[in-house]
């Protein structure tokens, strides 16, 4: 008789073991809230979401408008929390036009995270992302040395995300030290890559205000400025671009964009997922409490995921990486 018991106490055992990669219900689904589904940078974050969800077998969608558009990007995160989900990642494109409906959600018992950009003033439980002010530390650091020190620069940005106004404080701070260069103009590109593009035609065109670089502080700026430097046959400006858009890694290997800083979409969405489903099955309380000021809090505050340098001594090894990682074709 003590066989069977011993058998018994061993399943009871090994069950917790063989139920642990199955504990996820149908009422598991989770939200990506992009900023902009053509950007191929949000791509490679729904990549990472999407692979995610299927190795942990719950449900996953991915969503956002189709160019950026701040309101519209607010509708798709209403439409998400009508369903109920089991939580929420989102890029917050205007941190003041989300806060209020984040707030709601969390109040409503659905964890939301902001990843890539974030809206600190809301009641998000934490950001994972970018530290965007070191980014801008080392895109300046690159900056100087391009320029040998001297030298007028535009940059191109969109002034009411948090994440840009950080990048750009951190070039600031890194080019204190090099007073002889310095940020001429700074451009609001509103979310249209055309706005990059003619201004630096009008720029091309002057003969007075001579600019030496062009910082691009988002992904989108950076293959446009390259663009109109190349047909114009200009050659004696720096670029230093952001994120890794498959033009934007042509123009490096051509010589026209000097460096881009990569930062880590797919880790930033696969991550986030993984949180996610951790703060479902493993639920804080009160939710909606502001745990960046408890010092025992059970969650982060900030979450970095890091960001590298990307020149033309490593540009051919993150294709690779990448294609590997995601499918993409280049």
């Amino acid at each position: 008789m003590r066989e069977p018991k011993a058998v018994l106490f061993f399943l009871c055992l090994l069950l917790p073991l063989l139920s642990c990669g199955s504990r996820h219900d149908g009422d598991e689904k989770y939200f990506l809230i992009s900023a902009n589904l053509q950007v191929p940078y949000w791509q490679t974050a729904g990549a990472g979401f999407i692979q995610e969800a299927q190795s942990w077998n719950v449900r996953a969608d991915f969503a956002g408008p189709e160019t950026y558009d701040p309101k519209a990007q607010l509708e798709a995160f209403r439409k998400a929390v009508e369903q109920k989900p089991a939580g929420i990642l989102i890029s917050a494109a205007d941190p003041d036009l989300l806060k209020d409906d984040i707030d709601k959600a969390v109040a409503a018992g659905i964890p939301v995270l902001t990843i890539d950009s974030d809206a600190p003033s809301s009641k998000r439980l934490f950001f994972i992302g970018t530290n965007n002010y070191q980014a801008g530390l080392m895109g300046g650091h690159r900056l100087a040395n391009e320029l040998h020190d001297k030298g007028n620069v535009v940059v191109f940005t969109m002034p009411e995300q948090t994440n840009l106004k950080e990048r750009l404080r951190g070039y600031r701070d890194a080019l204190e030290s090099h007073p002889q260069i310095k940020i001429t103009q700074v451009v609001d590109i509103k979310g249209d890559p055309r706005v990059a593009f003619d201004t630096t035609t009008q720029i091309l065109g002057k003969e007075k205000g001579k600019v030496d670089a062009f910082v691009c502080l988002e992904a989108q700026a950076g293959k446009e400025v390259a663009s109109v430097l190349s047909s114009n046959g200009v050659k004696d400006k720096v670029v230093i671009a952001m994120d890794t858009d498959s033009d934007t890694l042509d123009w490096i290997d051509k010589g026209v964009i000097a460096a881009t800083i990569s930062q880590k979409p797919y880790t930033m969405a696969s991550l986030g997922l993984q949180m996610l489903d951790d703060l479902y099955h493993h639920k804080v309380a009160p939710l909606d409490k502001n745990w960046a000021e408890d010092s025992f809090a059970p969650i982060p505050a900030f979450v970095d995921t890091g960001s590298v340098l990307i020149d033309k001594n490593n540009v051919e090894s993150f294709r690779q990486t990448n294609k590997t990682m995601t499918g993409a074709s280049k």
